[in-house]
């Protein structure tokens, strides 16, 4: 099997052909190391560690050898620089934790570890995941190694804040990646690189040693060139841990073990308000998918989430102000960057504004705002009441159906030179989804076609909370009426 064959290998594939010994842990390493040298161009990792990957590897080669291998034994994957790794630089994206190195492992990346996982390196992304494009970093903007088909030259955006990851795992320089999702932070670059990626309910996963943004909204998720590959990734990254007063107490899941694509007699419902206005190439795939599931059997019923307009405006009071009061902590006197001053005073606006990014800034003072004595009630209090009922919307449609379908995303992937310069309408990328994260459900984007330029279209699933066995089913039956690899090679032989 040739280096080029084995980058191309799904995970739960690389797993299997490991077990089997038809390659081992080293030359399967090698092979994404080799990959990621050849494609530095994508700006998908900050932070590479082939040194570390190799010995990681070879550990894995013996137990293999002996008979003592764990779930992810060898496998190479990337992890979002948002997620805290011993000894390993974590940047969240920002030239204010430029040579930060943790001395603890979040959570969800020991898990991984534990498993037998192989770490090739840590992924960009938006700083503090603050954005919707992968153009925030301080260390440069990833490039999607989609191509429209008519404008090859033309580099576009991965998604954000993910945008690494989903540059990584789509450009095949790892197997899979982790990601973090706010507001559609995992399945908006999913949608955008031909992936899945799935937001776990609030709390399924940890959250200690992840860089806080939002922490009412954060939650970590995987990103996979498959469903399979999803459950596998996010039964190990899931755990009940008591160091986060959020995460939730409940046995292991086997997400892949039960994994089935029998849908029949499940009630999908479809948002009216998620349809309307939607351009004709995304309209067509959302009915594709209804059919779709009509097929598998499934029923499809209208349904309606009247506050569905009010959830931006509500995602970007919340989530600015959840940041402001997370950032604080960045101050130049306890870590990170510290740009000297005379006075402390001028310590904290020197450094803060040497090390914060526009888009951070901008969200910062947004927050700040809204969180102050005489907007306090007329911003955030009322955003909070809002927020509540966009989940009591949801709370009353799940009573009726079991899952959503919706769009991912409004359009596919825009050019990295084409990018609005409007933040407002940077923000509308996240029109589908941010909903998800202020009723702290599940959510899932699927590959589900191409648009007219030959770039990804997505389909999101959408759960009750702890619904990501019935989600992770329902988007296999999806999975394999879409046939995405076969959309692409058809795409592939008409160019």
């Amino acid at each position: 099997m040739t280096k080029t064959t084995l980058t191309d290998l799904t995970l739960v594939e690389a797993r299997d052909g490991l077990q089997k010994k038809e390659f081992s842990a080293t030359e399967l390493t090698q092979a994404f190391l080799d990959n990621m040298a050849k494609n530095k161009h994508l700006n998908a990792y900050i932070t590479q560690t082939p040194d570390l990957a190799i010995d990681q590897a070879k550990q894995s080669d013996i137990r293999l050898q002996q008979g003592g291998a764990r779930p992810l034994e060898g496998l190479p994957l990337a992890i979002k620089d948002l997620f805290c790794t011993k000894g390993v630089r974590t940047t969240a994206g920002s030239k204010i934790l430029e040579n930060f190195v943790p001395q603890y492992e979040s959570t969800v990346s020991q898990n991984l570890f534990d498993a037998g996982a192989v770490m090739l390196g840590k992924t960009n992304m938006d700083e503090f995941a603050m954005g919707s494009s992968g153009l925030t970093s301080y260390f440069g903007g990833s490039i999607n190694p989609w191509r429209e088909k008519d404008r090859p030259e033309k580099d576009i955006v991965p998604g954000g804040s993910s945008g690494g990851s989903s540059a990584a795992v789509a450009g095949k320089l790892c197997l899979a990646a982790t990601a973090s999702d706010t507001g559609g932070s995992i399945r908006q670059p999913a949608a955008y690189c031909g992936l899945v990626g799935i937001k776990p309910t609030y709390g399924l996963c940890s959250r200690r040693g992840m860089v806080a943004f939002a922490s009412s909204l954060d939650q970590a998720g995987p990103l996979t060139h498959t469903v399979r590959d999803a459950a596998l990734m996010l039964q190990t990254m899931a755990s009940y841990d008591p160091w986060d007063a959020t995460s939730i107490d409940q046995p292991k899941h086997d997400f892949l073990g039960n994994l089935t694509n029998d849908i029949k007699g499940l009630k999908i419902g479809i948002p009216k308000e998620y349809l309307e206005n939607l351009p004709a190439t995304t309209a067509k795939i959302v009915e594709r998918g209804i059919e779709w599931v009509k097929s598998r059997g499934a029923t499809v019923h209208e349904v309606s989430l009247p506050t569905t307009p009010h959830a931006l405006p509500t995602y970007y009071i919340i989530a600015p102000a959840e940041a402001s009061s997370n950032l604080a902590r960045y101050d130049g006197v306890r870590y990170g960057l510290r740009v000297d001053s005379s006075t402390l005073d001028e310590l904290y606006e020197n450094t803060r504004s040497a090390g914060f990014g526009s888009e951070v800034q901008r969200r910062i003072m947004i927050g700040t705002y809204v969180l102050s004595a005489g907007y306090y009630d007329a911003y955030y209090l009322k955003a909070q009441r809002l927020r509540t009922l966009i989940a009591n919307d949801f709370a009353r449609v799940f009573t009726g159906v079991d899952l959503l379908l919706t769009p991912t995303t409004p359009s596919s992937a825009f050019a990295i030179d084409e990018k609005p310069t409007d933040p407002v309408t940077m923000y509308l990328n996240d029109i589908f989804t941010v909903t998800v994260n202020l009723a702290n459900l599940p959510g899932i984007s699927i590959p589900a076609g191409l648009d007219e330029k030959g770039l990804p279209l997505g389909l999101q699933l959408i759960g009750p909370a702890m619904s990501e066995q019935r989600l992770l089913n329902a988007s296999l039956a999806l999975e394999e009426c879409a046939d995405f690899a076969s959309q692409v090679n058809d795409l592939r032989k008409v160019a």
